[in-house]
């Protein structure tokens, strides 16, 4: 394999999570060239001295590629298109996509003497900026080598290699979905808090320091719910689509997980009235509008 030129690297998607990993590649030395099919997105690396194109066709072949797409199927279209000219050593897919994908894509790229690994994030916008993610990988042991330079430059390794290609998705989706109930869960005690004349505030700091305590109570409400900003970059329509996609992915081995079933549910009723534009943390304001600024929302549902 051709290890020559191992800092070139393409960053395949530039919107929020990707065009700041394509930052923090570009700080960090390597040689990054984005693509994204939309100008705005291509601007904005620009601005940042990141070279860009809309022709997929022009990374194909680079050593190195970093995958932040929509969706699985868009997975599934990049990847051979990405491995249509010889030089590939390893393409890490950050997006919460699904097993079966992982394990079709990471089989095509071993075909043709590359890496492919799963390897979805967590962190947001801030952590994608700093190169500070944690990423939940899968992967076998060649590929997770193969990969290792790009994952340490996103992630200071802060990474875990959870098992096989796919093990990744599946695993960074129960994450999504345990979060998903959380902020209701949060939400719902807060406001029972506040209906007793409880300063929410104080009440989410105090049960952050007990057993009751997680990073949704330590900092997603205290930061972006209870300020009324609701801005943390992850929308709404993506939490829900995590939310269900973790059912989905549960019922294709036969597991029938009723609170999470019911969680995902409510997540859909909150997309309908909030549309999937709406941040993410507002699901607050459909189970404890009290507790947020922002109130609570027009129940007609969005458009």
């Amino acid at each position: 394999m051709n290890h020559s030129n191992t800092r070139r690297i393409a960053v395949i998607g530039l919107g929020a999570m990707g065009g700041a990993m394509a930052s923090t590649l570009h700080k960090a030395g390597w040689e990054v060239t984005g693509f994204d099919p939309f100008d705005g997105a291509r601007a904005a690396a620009e601005a940042a001295g990141i070279a860009t194109t809309a022709n997929l066709g022009d990374v194909a072949g680079a050593p190195y590629a970093v995958l932040s797409l929509p969706a699985a199927s868009v997975v599934e279209t990049t990847v051979p298109q990405l491995l249509a000219a010889p030089g590939t050593i390893a393409i890490v897919d950050t997006t919460t996509s699904e097993p079966g994908t992982s394990k079709k894509m990471a089989e095509l790229a071993e075909a043709q003497g590359a890496a492919f690994v799963d390897a979805p994030v967590s962190g947001g916008r801030d952590g994608a900026a700093t190169g500070s993610l944690s990423a939940f990988v899968g992967a076998t042991d060649a590929a997770l080598s193969a990969a290792k330079p790009v994952l340490l430059a996103l992630t200071g390794g802060k990474y875990s290699h959870i098992g096989g290609p796919g093990s990744g998705n599946v695993v960074k989706l129960l994450n999504n979905v345990l979060a998903a109930a959380n902020l209701v869960s949060v939400g719902e005690a807060l406001g029972v808090a506040k209906a007793y004349g409880i300063d929410p505030t104080k009440a989410a700091a105090s049960i952050s320091e007990a057993s009751g305590g997680s990073k949704v109570s330590a900092a997603m409400y205290p930061n972006w719910v209870l300020t009324g900003t609701h801005d943390s970059g992850f929308s709404m329509g993506l939490m829900a689509r995590d939310a269900a996609l973790a059912v989905d992915v549960a019922a294709q081995i036969g597991e029938t997980p009723s609170l999470l079933a019911a969680v995902a549910n409510q997540w859909q009723e909150a997309l309908a009235i909030l549309g999937p534009r709406a941040d993410f943390t507002e699901i607050a304001r459909t189970v404890a509008p009290a507790v947020t600024p922002a109130g609570a929302p027009d129940t007609t549902p969005a458009a």
